[in-house]
């Protein structure tokens, strides 16, 4: 197998047409880059050099090595030059993986923001419901994933760092003319009796549902769901029609639809814990240390 750091001495002899200037320019002996192309001639299987006076010349043989070592070189150049920006954040691809909501009210404003900062770096953004995006965080598909974190999913994070974005409360949704709307503020309790319109209903094991079903657990009942669908504004139209009563985050909110009316709830007021989740040995990294000020920052602007 040819030796690289060979080729780059063959070429230095080439370029500089003695082996005497080679080692000059090299700060070799002449008789270390002599023994240095005799080896790789005999790793090659063909001479590389011939004398013309005092100097050298190559071969077809050392032409066509010294013509790929240089190639070779302009290479691992280009590879440190490459590595430079990456470790600067010049540079590089950052796979951003977040559910609906999350993308459609923090992703949006951060990337517009990050995009300033590093245009060269490009973002693979994808939204990966009903998946949850913290399995892409935990199984190195994703750089940044913005993720629902309960208490229960801490000890699955090994190798994840946590960086808190926002809590994200729910609030009833209820038909406008509910006994219930006149209320400033409920307890979760009072919808205990009522139909619910189910807006998490893809996947039982998705964590938003699992904060709802927990803190109705905390208020004492299950809810009874009259009505399944698979996202926050679908779930207020079926509230609006007087078809039963919805919990919605606020970044899931939009838009109030006409017919419904928003109440803050207590006792206890369920919140979606949102956070990016980032592998920790490129948590420092610059891009991605941007990036997630970025997100704190239009994260900031939603509370």
């Amino acid at each position: 197998m040819l030796d690289v750091r060979r080729m780059q001495v063959l070429r230095a002899v080439v370029t500089s047409g003695s082996i005497t200037a080679a080692a000059t320019n090299l700060g070799y002996t002449p008789s270390a880059i002599s023994q240095q192309i005799s080896v790789l001639e005999r790793e090659a299987g063909l001479p590389l050099l011939e004398k013309v006076g005092r100097g050298v010349r190559p071969t077809a043989a050392g032409k066509l090595l010294t013509d790929h070592a240089g190639t070779i070189a302009e290479n691992l150049a280009e590879a440190e030059r490459a590595l430079a920006d990456l470790r600067a954040g010049r540079t590089g691809r950052l796979r951003v993986r977040y559910f609906y909501t999350a993308g459609a009210a923090l992703v949006p404003q951060a990337v517009a923001e990050f995009r300033k900062l590093h245009p060269d770096v490009q973002l693979d953004l994808a939204n990966v419901e009903p998946q949850d995006p913290i399995h892409e965080a935990a199984a190195g598909r994703a750089d940044v994933s913005i993720v629902v974190v309960t208490e229960e999913k801490l000890p699955q994070l090994t190798g994840i760092q946590l960086v808190h974005l926002l809590d994200d409360p729910y609030s009833a949704v209820l038909p406008e003319r509910h006994p219930l709307a006149d209320k400033d503020v409920l307890d979760l309790a009072d919808l205990a009796g009522e139909p619910w319109v189910d807006n998490e209903y893809y996947s039982e094991s998705w964590t938003c549902r699992q904060i709802l079903l927990d803190a109705c657990a905390c208020a004492g009942f299950s809810p009874s769901f009259a009505l399944q669908c698979n996202d926050y504004q679908t779930a207020q139209g079926f509230v609006a029609a007087g078809l039963g009563v919805s919990m919605v985050p606020r970044l899931g909110l939009g838009t109030v639809v006409p017919g419904s009316v928003v109440r803050p709830v207590r006792k206890p007021q369920p919140v979606r814990r949102i956070y990016a989740a980032v592998p920790e040995f490129t948590a420092d990294q610059p891009a991605t240390a941007t990036l997630l000020r970025c997100l704190k920052t239009a994260a900031a602007q939603r509370t």
